[in-house]
């Protein structure tokens, strides 16, 4: 049998979508499984064990709906048995019908009840990794009882001493503001004195921890990574790490994937939905006391500056890493 899994747009959730590929590894034991995967994302399907074949797709190489459709057709001869869609865009739609898959698997939007042999109803108000599970159980008709995110990275280098830290999101509701960052930035090297702190990043957001490291105390243990690792050394990196301090975001997903201690700062999101699935070695932390936390907004539309992440308690932040770095 051959199995293709179209994984989803967003690092994050690409990693917990780990958990269906997992179930479906175990449920069609002797399958060949393949993946599609955004370009920008494509380091991470290496670490996600048991891939056969990573299809690497991107808009700007197959644009608009004729692209996909040519992209999908490209997949026709190798005759898959079964295409999971775990998007639910109409693009992701044409190109698992383009394929001709016998069976394609997908949730009922954009037009997936057209394009799909079997579309399921999407659920509403399941952690993400739930809903995708439910796609794999309308196919067999039994539960998943076994549902892990995993990501095989070794570490890269000696980071034992290290916490890493990222404050940062794509959603502006979920980054930290740079005087709240500087404030917990300095309340933990003053606590931890004999730690160092590694700051993480994509390209585009360094200029912002560039900013963030300004005026900060015991800069000679403060490291700027920002810009400098792709994803898949990022996991690696992690992977070594003493603990990870990190926002609502991709990265805190991918630590707690490799297993790291991961504290998460959430703030406009709601993780009953996304946070992090592994539930060990894992510590969620919001303000909690704003009637409009959490908005699942982008932007904060109340105070401009997200009055959520800014009103965190750097002493609950502290308390939480202590459990995980032996301090008191």
């Amino acid at each position: 049998m051959k199995i293709l899994i179209r994984l989803p747009n967003w690092l994050g959730d690409v990693v917990m979508a780990t958990a269906f590929v997992n179930a479906v590894k175990a449920e069609y034991r002797d399958a060949t499984i393949d993946v599609i995967i955004k370009k920008e994302l494509t380091g991470i399907a290496e670490l996600i064990p048991g891939i056969n074949k990573v299809y690497s797709f991107s808009k700007q190489d197959h644009p608009g709906l004729k692209g996909v459709y040519r992209f999908g057709k490209s997949l026709k001869p190798e005759r898959y048995d079964i295409y999971f869609n775990l998007p639910h865009s109409l693009s992701s739609f044409v190109m698992a019908w383009a394929s001709s898959a016998k069976q394609r698997v997908g949730f009922r939007k954009e037009g997936g009840v057209f394009l799909l042999t079997t579309s399921v109803k999407k659920p509403v108000g399941l952690h993400r990794v739930d809903e995708y599970i439910c796609l794999l159980e309308a196919v067999t008709n039994k539960p998943v009882l076994h549902r892990n995110v995993d990501l095989k990275a070794a570490a890269s280098q000696d980071t034992s001493n290290k916490v890493i830290i990222n404050f940062n999101s794509e959603a502006s509701s979920r980054r930290i503001p740079v005087d709240k960052g500087r404030s917990i930035i300095n309340a933990l090297t003053a606590h931890f004195t004999n730690l160092d702190f590694v700051f993480v990043g994509s390209p585009k957001e360094a200029p912002y921890i560039d900013e963030l490291l300004k005026e900060t105390n015991n800069p000679n243990r403060l490291h700027n990574q920002a810009g400098k690792t792709n994803l898949k050394g990022l996991a690696e990196l992690m992977a070594g790490a003493k603990a990870v301090l990190t926002t609502d975001s991709g990265p805190a997903h991918l630590a707690n994937a490799v297993d790291t201690p991961t504290i998460v700062l959430f703030g406009a999101g709601d993780e009953r939905n996304t946070a992090p699935y592994n539930k060990t070695n894992l510590q969620v932390i919001r303000y909690g006391e704003l009637p409009c936390e959490p908005c699942v907004r982008n932007t904060c539309k109340l105070y401009g500056i997200p009055k959520c992440m800014e009103m965190l308690d750097e002493k609950k932040i502290i308390k939480a890493l202590s459990l995980y770095l032996n301090y008191a």
